[in-house]
């Protein structure tokens, strides 16, 4: 149909064409003063004083890693629910994921089963990368003093965060290290792109050499590994231009999500949680339901987009068949959640079609709760 309303769809206009013109214009397309000053905007608008443009979100999650430290043999705990990145990362800077379950409510972290986990291998954990998924602030204040006493340091996986905040605090300083991506999905994009932020001047240091040949600021004396992971300075322009607009395209998601929340207040979905004090950025307005693919396929046959992120653990994917490991409230939440759309590009007319959809064509199933066996399991 003409009239498909999409998952996702990115917003570009007259700004960002202007800025790539002048700097194309300028011949500097590559690395150069254009992504210095993104890197200080976006820094400035996480309320952090350093930031280390990148190529895309995950070399920014390699980058954070190598930054603070980690390396061979070291174990990094994580979520088994994201995006297999977040685990890839660890393993290109040769350390070992480790898992704990999430909280079925948020998606995030389950503070209880990360402190099993740490207390079961005895503390002996370098770092944890902190997942923020959907937009949805992970529970810092709790992880933060465990990992205050295991000694582990936090990196922010802030790639579908932008915008949200915790207690008043961005998104992006609240670990060591945060990365973010710039993606076209995501809430702001520099077509590919990643960042990593940081109050650290040393973390800082260590990320910018790491992503220019392992190079030191000037020259060609290079006192480590490292890659090209640069960002150009043609997505920086589309970046800066993107950042402005940041604001105004979070709180278009906030009230779509209000929307939807209302549409389906009345049906057997579980909508999204979002405790007191939490500032959601709603990449994705993501539901549970018990009959997942037949929603979608309904949806579909009614014009509408709709996404499964994640159909599958971390863990249970091929490329990490070598762990062994117990996240059952993640493999439950696996088969019920369903993303529908929420971007800003949405009209009004669209989506109060979606709501209507949802609300009067659709037959949702109520999703299966996490047994107390299940919790039991998940914080042993």
């Amino acid at each position: 149909m003409s009239d498909d309303i999409n998952i996702a769809a990115p917003i570009l206009g007259d700004d960002e064409l202007s800025r790539i013109e002048t700097v194309v214009e300028s011949g500097m397309i590559a690395d150069g003063p254009e992504v210095r000053e993104f890197e200080s905007e976006f820094a400035d608008d996480c309320g952090v004083d350093y930031g280390v443009a990148t190529s895309n979100g995950t070399t920014a999650l390699h980058t954070a890693l190598e930054a603070v430290g980690v390396g061979d043999g070291d174990r990094v705990l994580t979520t088994p629910f994201s995006f297999v990145a977040t685990a890839n990362a660890i393993r290109f800077a040769g350390a070992e994921p480790v898992f704990a379950d999430i909280d079925p409510e948020t998606f995030n972290l389950d503070p209880a089963a990360v402190a099993a986990k740490l207390e079961a291998l005895d503390g002996d954990v370098e770092a944890m990368v902190v997942v923020h998924l959907y937009g949805l602030p992970a529970p810092m204040g709790e992880l933060r003093e465990i990992a205050d006493e295991f000694d582990v340091t936090i990196i922010e996986d802030a790639a579908q965060a932008h915008g949200a905040t915790y207690f008043g605090s961005p998104v992006g300083s609240l670990g060591e290290a945060a990365c973010f991506s710039f993606y076209p999905t995501k809430n702001m994009t520099t077509g590919e792109g990643g960042i990593v932020v940081t109050d650290d001047e040393h973390v800082a240091e260590n990320a910018a050499s790491f992503i220019n040949h392992g190079r030191e600021a000037d020259g060609y004396r290079h006192v480590s590994l490292g890659h090209n992971f640069r960002m150009t300075s043609i997505a920086a322009a589309m970046g800066r231009a993107q950042l402005e607009r940041l604001p105004g395209f979070v709180e278009r998601r906030r009230e779509n999500a209000m929307q939807l929340d209302d549409a389906l207040a009345s049906t057997n979905a579980v909508t999204p949680t979002v405790p007191d004090g939490y500032g959601h950025s709603y990449h994705q307005y993501t539901i549970r339901v018990g009959n997942r693919d037949a929603v979608a396929d309904q949806l579909d046959e009614h014009g509408i987009g709709s996404g499964v992120y994640y159909p599958r653990c971390i863990h249970d994917q091929p490329a990490y068949d070598d762990i062994d490991v117990r996240a059952p409230v993640a493999e439950l939440v696996c088969d019920q959640v369903l993303s529908l759309p929420v971007h800003p590009a949405l009209g009004d007319d669209e989506i109060e079609r979606v709501g209507t959809v949802l609300r009067e064509e659709v037959s949702i199933e109520p999703p299966s709760s996490p047994t107390k066996e299940i919790m039991e399991v998940t914080n042993d």
